[in-house]
């Protein structure tokens, strides 16, 4: 239905709903889904979520990088999709590794201060977290104000 010229528009749904469902390819093509929350960096068009190492869409990812991400309006109507190619941070080993410090910007993006950093660093090591960034290649939906109701 869209065309790039609505691509500002479609992507600014990015940043005003942190919530969506990212799309990754199972071994035998079909998608898997999962609901995930995101940080969204207009300059950068990329998308930052926070994975664990042991999930299937981090599997999926690694044997295919290809992915969706959709965000919708929460009424449901108005949506965005992403189609990007992950690039996948290296899994949490140490409290001060880089991946750590990634995730301690990416929470701060989210959800502001953390009431005890350390506790948060341990975990991310501990859960062997990583950061998925999806670069924006491609983005298609109905933007908000389109559809009159």
């Amino acid at each position: 239905m869209t065309q790039d010229t609505n691509q500002d528009a479609l992507l600014a749904l990015l940043s005003e709903r942190p919530g969506g469902a990212l799309v990754t390819l199972k071994r035998d093509g079909r998608p898997q889904l999962s609901n995930v929350l995101h940080h969204y960096d207009p300059d950068r068009r990329v998308i930052r979520i926070s994975l664990t190492e042991d999930r299937a869409k981090t599997r999926n990812l690694r044997r295919d990088p290809r992915a969706s991400y959709h965000v919708s309006t929460a009424d449901g109507w108005a949506y965005t999709v992403v189609e990007a190619t992950a690039d996948l941070s290296p899994v949490a080993e140490d409290p001060h590794d880089e991946t750590v410090e990634e995730l301690v910007r990416l929470y701060r993006d989210l959800q502001g201060e953390h009431p005890d950093w350390d506790d948060y660093r341990a975990a991310m090591v501990r859960d062997r977290r990583l950061v998925l960034r999806l670069p924006v290649e491609r983005a298609y939906g109905i933007p908000q104000g389109v559809l009159g109701r």
